[in-house]
């Protein structure tokens, strides 16, 4: 089965984002510096400390991100979202204030008109998350 992971980039802070994702969601990060790579070769040594790639999992949830900036810049924007579809209310509810702390809540976790418990944040390094839980019975 073809599967599609998320993949951020950030400006010198991904082992920093990467933890508080873990610390918030839970599950096994892996991170690798530039200088843990054959690429340190050609790297300056100021960026060694760097994180080529990162990859937290948890279950079928998988994120992964680096620092490894393009030669155009970051450009942070809302084009992208994160949806977690959460496996209980509870889990929906501790995943939205963990991610909203120091971000903007941009859309309060509320029950919709489709009968889901929805909400969307930024959180506090611009990633911007939709959380989501649809279940007959809220627990």
């Amino acid at each position: 089965m073809t599967t599609i992971h998320t993949y951020l980039t950030f400006n010198g802070n991904c082992r920093e984002a990467m933890t508080f994702y873990r610390e918030c969601l839970g599950g096994k990060l892996v991170l690798q510096t530039i200088g843990e790579s054959p690429a340190s070769l050609n790297i300056p040594a100021c960026m060694r400390s760097l994180i080529l790639h990162s990859s937290l999992t948890k279950g079928s949830l998988v994120i992964n991100g680096t620092d490894m900036v393009p030669e155009s810049g970051l450009t942070p924007g809302n084009a992208v979202s994160l949806l977690l579809n959460c496996s209980t209310e509870r889990e929906a509810r501790v995943f939205y204030a963990k991610l909203a702390a120091d971000g903007v809540a941009t859309h309060p976790l509320e029950s919709t008109f489709w009968g889901a418990l929805f909400g969307g944040l930024t959180d506090k390094y611009g990633t911007h998350w939709l959380i989501n839980f649809e279940g007959n019975s809220r627990q």
